[in-house]
């Protein structure tokens, strides 16, 4: 096994300062699926890096040796470095899977708590009665937009309107997986942790221009989001919001309603230049991470041949 595989336990650690120029560089639709494809990519990649470095440490096994044909361990390197590279990469792909098992069983109950407090109909719109303003997209089949009674007291109907439009890009777009697919990526490598922040503002941008074109009002869409932050700036600690439940009120909403007023950088694209390097950058580092692991495959199948008196041509 040669030293490329551990390349793509290194690039999340690369890409992690190119993702947080990418949501202020790009446009929010084209900042969430460059942020996701990066996530996914380079958790899959440095998964696979774990993977192909628990094997050559597994040949010294003679149960492996045997179920492989092996007549030779499948590295000439310092057998006592190998296998203990070999039983720590084993530990972290054992405890990473413990994680993503916790992870989806915490979500799935909180998706199923948050379902049953709803309520069990079909109507797009679930009002809770609870005086603590709060509204959020709450997905499942159908999907819904939670509101409480405390936020609609809180905003007029037009907000209300602008509000929902905001929820509904939020469930159409099916935000919701890609937020997930982020929250099981950074389990799986604690470097894309950093991608989870640019990722959430991406996507409520994302949602903020569709409310500000279905209410045909930049102006209302910005007052309306900024009004139910503030209104709702204590209710997501006694909220029964799920994690990946996605909210109008969430992240730098000043930096938002600025973007929708036209008042922030957001609203006016960075260089063509400076997108196009912020964008490369980051699919620099899945590129690399990706071609590293199938190089390190490769590497490893021509060892294994080797271990099995083949030749590694023939």
């Amino acid at each position: 096994m040669n030293n490329i595989v551990w390349l793509p336990l290194l690039m999340p650690f690369l890409a992690a300062p190119a993702a947080r120029r990418v949501a202020a560089a790009l446009s929010p639709r084209l900042a969430v699926w460059l942020l996701t494809a990066t996530a996914v990519g380079l958790a899959a990649c440095s998964t696979a890096a774990l993977a192909l470095l628990v094997v050559p440490g597994a040949s010294y096994l003679p149960v492996v040796a045997v179920l492989g044909d092996l007549v030779r361990p499948l590295t000439s390197g310092e057998p006592t470095v190998v296998i203990a590279s070999a039983t720590a990469a084993a530990g972290l792909l054992a405890w990473r899977a413990a994680a993503l098992v916790t992870a989806v069983r915490r979500h799935r109950a909180d998706l199923h708590r948050a379902r049953s407090l709803a309520g069990g109909t079909d109507e797009e719109l679930a009002i809770l009665p609870d005086d603590h303003p709060d509204a959020y997209a709450l997905p499942g089949r159908p999907g819904r937009i939670v509101v409480t009674t405390g936020m609609l007291r809180a905003l007029d109907p037009a907000e209300r309107e602008a509000l929902f439009a905001h929820e509904r890009a939020h469930l159409r777009g099916r935000h919701h997986h890609l937020l997930a697919a982020a929250e099981l990526a950074a389990l799986l490598h604690p470097a894309l942790r950093a991608l989870r922040e640019p990722l959430g503002y991406a996507l409520e941008r994302t949602a903020d221009e569709v409310a500000a074109a279905a209410v045909g009002d930049r102006r209302l869409a910005a007052r309306a989001i900024g009004r139910a932050a503030l209104a709702g700036k204590a209710a997501s600690a006694r909220g029964p919001r799920p994690r990946v439940a996605l909210a109008a009120t969430a992240g730098p909403v000043p930096r938002r309603v600025a973007a929708l007023l036209g008042r922030g950088t957001d609203i006016a694209p960075a260089p063509v230049r400076v997108r196009r390097i912020v964008a490369a950058a980051l699919l620099a580092c899945v590129v690399v991470s990706g071609a590293s692991a199938l190089g390190a495959a490769q590497n490893l199948h021509s060892n294994i041949e080797i271990a099995q008196g083949e030749s590694p041509h023939g």
